[in-house]
């Protein structure tokens, strides 16, 4: 089997609202026009009740209630608000996909997201937060286009994963050829994703293969293992020896683990709600 497999089925791919991609294709971008982008978010339903929903719980605090997408930018400013309409986007992509409980996918992609930002935040500047945040919503989307387009594979390897000691990368190269984050890769790539974010998905279980511009997978890498850390109920002691800094080096973090990994397992998403 090959990834182009898995692409060739265009009525099986995750459906990305039009906006969403071009709000990720304009976050390199200095120039790119978001007071044009916030209209078109206006002019998608679903996307803004969502959003909007989630704007007026009692997370934000905010003093007023809000209306429209325009109030949303100017409360909480775009910066908030463009993390908002790329998670709500992803979280409506799909549904009723076999073999993934979908709500706690991205729930569990939005702690990533959350995770993967505050990192990139204590790189000091080497790493952009709105691009580690959205690599750690994507990261998993390989396995979702799998579980979508090749249902009984991806049910094989769960068996297989679930079953044995095999690691997911090693279960899915064995059975189909190819990573689902190489996949993941693939489908950024024909999305016309930024390169930044397709190789982080690609790279993110190794980004020390990575030659050039380690940094971004490498936040990556770092969230997907505190997330899982802190699932595990392990003392913080047991933590910080096993955790790898060679991949914080590689990040670009010059603190020692000791001194930010009790905060860092603490952190949380607030966007659980766009995932229900």
């Amino acid at each position: 089997m090959e990834i182009k497999d898995l692409l060739s089925q265009t009525d099986k791919l995750p459906n990305i609202p039009e906006v969403v991609r071009e709000l990720i294709q304009a976050l390199n971008d200095p120039n790119a026009n978001y007071d044009d982008i916030s209209q078109k978010v206006s002019k998608d339903q679903t996307l803004s009740l969502k959003i909007l929903r989630l704007v007026n719980s009692a997370h934000f605090g905010l003093s007023r209630k809000v209306a429209s997408i325009d109030e949303a930018v100017v409360m909480l400013g775009m910066a908030k608000l463009k993390t908002l309409v790329i998670a709500s986007g992803f979280a409506n992509s799909a549904a009723d996909v076999e073999g993934i409980d979908l709500p706690l996918f991205w729930c569990d992609s939005f702690q990533v997201a959350e995770l993967a930002r505050w990192i990139a935040e204590m790189t000091e500047g080497e790493v952009d937060a709105d691009l580690a945040f959205t690599a750690g919503i994507i990261h998993n989307i390989g396995q979702l286009l799998l579980h979508m387009a090749q249902p009984n594979r991806a049910m094989a390897i769960k068996t297989i994963i679930t079953t044995t000691d095999t690691q997911r990368p090693k279960a899915e190269y064995d059975r189909l050829g190819f990573t689902t984050a190489d996949a993941g890769h693939a489908l950024l790539e024909w999305w016309k994703f930024p390169e930044a974010l397709a190789l982080a998905v690609k790279y993110q279980n190794n980004p020390a293969d990575l030659q050039q511009d380690p940094q971004l997978s490498a936040v990556l890498k770092l969230a997907c293992l505190i997330n899982c850390e802190s699932k595990t109920g392990d003392a913080i002691e047991d933590i910080i020896q096993r955790f790898p800094n060679d991949i914080a080096t590689i990040a670009g973090i010059r603190a020692n683990a000791a001194e930010y990994l009790a905060e860092a397992l603490e952190v949380k998403s607030a966007l659980d709600s766009l995932a229900a």
